[in-house]
């Protein structure tokens, strides 16, 4: 619990306060069954009325007191609840913000949000609903039963054997319903997936009228969290009834031992009515406590599966990292590189790749599908790390830049192209907040933005709907690649980034980032051959090894990959002509 402990910093002072004011509540209302007995045994035995008034203006007095108390303390309980909760959201944010692809592919998106949400929020109930009982209950419990002892200790004995049933109780309750606890968080991740997946491919869904198919697949997990969350929560009720079974019949116990004492005359009356006000307080406590117990029971699944993020480490870290180092030139260069996914995977994705490219070159990749052409190019940012071999940048290993640094110089434009819900201006931004409206403007000339946004509703201050879903493929590709140009790297890594564009306009893009930047690194993976064969020199890929590396002309004359592809896509024209 170090790391929870760590996440309570900065909301300690609501959680101490919250204690003080739930144990000051808790005392005071211990004191009026006692005020209460001396009232019976006293004003009523006697007749006095007015010992009865003051006894019970007192009564009424700490009562109010005790209410202003609990005032306090819910007001704190849940300062400290919801401070909490935020806290861990945000460390657990942070946390995620580090990983790198690999941990993030160990975490599916679904579960690492019911693990931000879901799970934060159990936490969060647990602490506000859980403080108040938890702490009140033991005091309540322990100076109850010193009063009942201290009223009758013959008749306190009843405690020996109400104890240990509703101890046995609980703890038969907690051992079943665990387990299921945990199913249940399972569950949602699942739910959560299923919806996650029909939401981001909803368009698809409607495109092959498969409504039906995600709905009976969504009606499937929605009843496993049903079944789950019914076996779980009917175990937990079990809780109440169970204790109410335990405390009526210690209750009857109790009126039977007790009113035969008061017959015999060895217990007053108010003693007892005293001593039954203890007893109710000592079963409450226990039940709540019980209560407490299942809420900590599901809120530490909870934590579990947040301390599971919290402790994930970072694939890739900054530990060999010069503070100093900075990338100047952008040459590139890859030194028997190999690659895998996974340490026991048997074979490795990309394997044994050395090839060199000079500052200010653009390079080409080309291969077929499944070639693992934009892997290759994900280990220079180190968005995954080289399984074997050395990356170099401006003749440095790449683990010598910062990540930051590294990546600040490595403008990327991955495949999918991802926009976030905002106007275009402020996605725009997104990859250079400090640029003004000049070069925003310039960025989107080269790309070609210019040549759309004009007509868009309110131009850069359109609002993009969630993913930019109101734009054309074409469209959300030059916006990203505005976007990147924006950030004036010293390497651009384009990912198949124009194959929605339209030949001609990917030509007038190819020809203005040559013009605005004629010293700056460009790779560039293309399915067209058309798209590389301006290229200085092109890479060709095949089964994760370097088949080719060479000129256009040369691999056109010397590489039977790259010269299969070309005549394919010159009959592809000749059969468009």
């Amino acid at each position: 619990m170090k790391q929870f402990w760590t996440c309570t910093r900065g909301h300690r002072k609501d959680f101490f306060l919250a204690v003080l004011f739930i144990e000051a509540e808790t005392v005071f209302e211990l004191i009026i069954p006692m005020i209460m007995a001396s009232m019976i045994d006293v004003g009523v035995a006697q007749g006095d009325r007015r010992y009865i008034l003051l006894k019970g203006l007192e009564m009424v007095g700490f009562a109010l007191l005790a209410l202003f108390l609990g005032h306090l303390c819910a007001k704190y309980t849940a300062l400290c609840g919801s401070g909490i909760a935020a806290q861990i959201r945000e460390t657990e944010y942070q946390q995620i913000q580090k990983f790198s692809f690999v941990n993030t592919d160990h975490f599916n998106s679904a579960s690492l949000v019911t693990r931000l949400t879901g799970d934060v929020t159990t936490i969060q109930n647990a602490l506000t609903n859980g403080m108040r009982p938890g702490f009140r209950s033991p005091v309540m419990l322990l100076m109850a039963v010193i009063v009942s002892f201290l009223i009758n200790p013959r008749l306190a004995m009843v405690f020996y054997v109400a104890a240990p049933a509703l101890g046995l109780l609980l703890y038969f309750i907690i051992r079943q319903v665990r387990p299921l606890y945990v199913d249940l968080q399972r569950a949602w991740d699942r739910l959560n997936r299923l919806i996650q997946e029909n939401l981001t491919g909803i368009r698809v869904v409607k495109a092959y009228v498969r409504e039906d198919y995600e709905t009976e697949k969504f009606d499937a997990g929605n009843q496993e969290l049903r079944s789950t969350a019914r076996q779980a929560f009917t175990l937990a009720t079990l809780n109440m009834p169970a204790f109410q079974l335990v405390m009526y019949g210690t209750i009857l116990a109790i009126l039977w031992f007790g009113g035969r004492m008061v017959t015999i005359g060895s217990l007053k009356v108010g003693e007892l009515t005293s001593f039954l006000s203890y007893v109710l307080q000592v079963l409450n406590s226990l039940m709540m406590f019980s209560n407490v117990f299942l809420l900590f029971t599901r809120s530490l699944t909870s934590w579990r599966r947040i301390e599971a993020v919290l402790q994930e480490t970072p694939t890739i870290t900054d530990a060999e990292a010069v503070p100093e180092a900075r990338i100047t030139r952008g040459s590139i260069s890859f030194e028997q590189v190999s690659f895998k996914y996974e340490p026991a995977a048997p074979r490795y994705i990309l394997e044994d790749i050395s090839f060199e490219i000079r500052a200010g070159q653009m390079v080409g990749i080309i291969g077929q599908t499944g070639t693992a052409k934009s892997t290759l190019v994900q280990l220079i940012p180190r968005l995954y790390e080289a399984t074997a071999g050395k990356i170099r940048l401006d003749g440095r290993p790449v683990q010598q830049y910062t990540q930051a640094h590294l990546r600040e110089q490595i403008g990327l434009v991955l495949q999918n192209n991802i926009l976030f819900s905002g106007t275009v201006r402020e996605n725009l931004l997104w990859g250079n907040p400090s640029a003004d409206e000049a070069w925003l403007r310039q960025a989107c000339y080269i790309a070609c933005v210019d040549e759309f946004i004009d007509r868009l509703e309110a131009g850069l201050d359109t609002v993009l709907g969630q993913g930019g879903v109101n734009l054309s493929g074409g469209q959300k590709q030059r916006l990203c690649l505005a976007r990147c140009i924006l950030q004036k790297p010293l390497i651009f890594i384009f990912d198949d980034a124009t194959s929605a564009v339209d030949t001609a306009t990917e030509a007038r893009i190819r020809q203005r980032l040559r013009e605005a930047f004629p010293h700056t690194t460009t790779l560039l993976i293309s399915q067209r051959i058309s798209s590389v064969e301006e290229a200085d020199q092109v890479l060709v890929l095949a089964d994760g090894r370097l088949n080719g590396c060479g000129s256009p002309a040369e691999l056109l004359q010397h590489n039977q990959v790259y010269r299969e592809l070309w005549q394919l896509q010159q009959a592809g024209k000749v059969a468009e002509a």
